[in-house]
């Protein structure tokens, strides 16, 4: 009998088998059972939908080919399939958070689903900080679900939020994961990024963001999870606690790696427009706008544009 609670996560832990690279398991698991499509899945992967669509081919040829069983693995061997699960719950908390192509601003259900599971897990097992981590950076972004759009539906930034429509129940509980998974020792990528978000969630308004704190944070992240968008994520960070010139020259870095992500391209608009630059920042919010698939970020590019042009 499986000490696995939820026949649910019982599927994750099986689709993620070892015998297939780390990607493919969460790619088969995302398609799978968390309800992606391909192009979500390329874009949670950042190639091209083709790429995407031959991974999970040769997934399933491996998976039929090597005669891979399809059984929950047994109790011992859960903690090596973890961090193929959580990856997974990760990304389809994020396509629910931000959808590639939906209408809404946000999938709730993905997120719903996903933190129930994310909840599970900690309860699973509470000696594992990654899973605490994850939960409580899944419930620190789901807080500010109801505070990311106006009155008309509009995509609202961060620091254009009305914070008392943040969820205080959601905060207080990720903060006490974040501080329960700190307590384990080093931390590993998700309890930094819910260290991170636990900054924005500790601060009544804006101005009272510790940026240095965030912009350190994400340099520990680099360290152990190194990858194009965190170090975007960062050179944010830097721009807030530095000035956007200095983002900018970080963002510059980035820009052979990034040119098809359209958060990048957004980003460095958002800085070009802060330093008055306005047509470099219209050519680079068109950009975002040639890449962006959500509509409700497609109508916000496209309200930046109009204010760059008339700057």
């Amino acid at each position: 009998m499986s000490a696995l609670p939820d026949d649910r996560l019982r599927l994750f832990f099986t689709c993620c088998h070892p015998a297939l690279t780390p990607e493919a398991r969460v790619a088969l698991t995302l398609r799978t059972l968390g309800g992606l499509s391909t192009p979500e899945i390329a874009r949670a992967f950042l190639v091209g939908e083709t790429a995407m669509q031959q991974r999970l081919v040769r997934a399933k040829r491996k998976i039929h080919g090597a005669n891979i069983p399809y059984e929950v693995p047994a109790d011992e061997k859960l903690p090596e399939r973890l961090p193929s699960v959580l990856a997974a719950l990760y990304l389809v908390f994020n396509e629910g958070y931000l959808p590639t192509s939906d209408a809404a601003l946000v999938r709730r259900e993905l997120c719903a689903e996903a933190i129930r599971l994310g909840r599970l897990l900690a309860a699973l097992m509470p000696d594992e900080p990654e899973a605490m981590g994850l939960l409580a950076l899944m419930l620190l972004h789901d807080s500010r679900r109801d505070a990311r759009t106006g009155p008309e539906g509009e995509l609202l930034l961060l620091e254009d939020q009305d914070r008392s429509r943040w969820d205080g129940a959601e905060i207080a509980e990720g903060l006490g994961l974040v501080e329960r998974a700190l307590r384990h020792g080093a931390a590993g990528p998700y309890t930094i990024q819910a260290a991170i978000a636990a900054e924005h969630a500790s601060a009544a308004d804006p101005a009272e963001t510790d940026w240095r704190a965030i912009a350190t944070l994400y340099e520990a992240l680099t360290r152990i999870s190194d990858s194009p968008v965190i170090r975007l994520n960062r050179a944010a960070a830097v721009a807030m606690a530095e000035g956007p010139e200095r983002g900018l020259e970080l963002m510059a870095e980035l820009a052979g790696q990034l040119d098809g992500y359209h958060l990048f391209h957004s980003a460095r608009a958002d800085l070009l427009r802060r330093l008055g630059r306005a047509d470099e920042a219209g050519r680079a919010y068109q950009r975002a706008l040639e890449l962006v698939s959500n509509p409700a970020e497609r109508a916000f590019l496209e309200r930046r544009l109009r204010e760059a042009a008339t700057a």
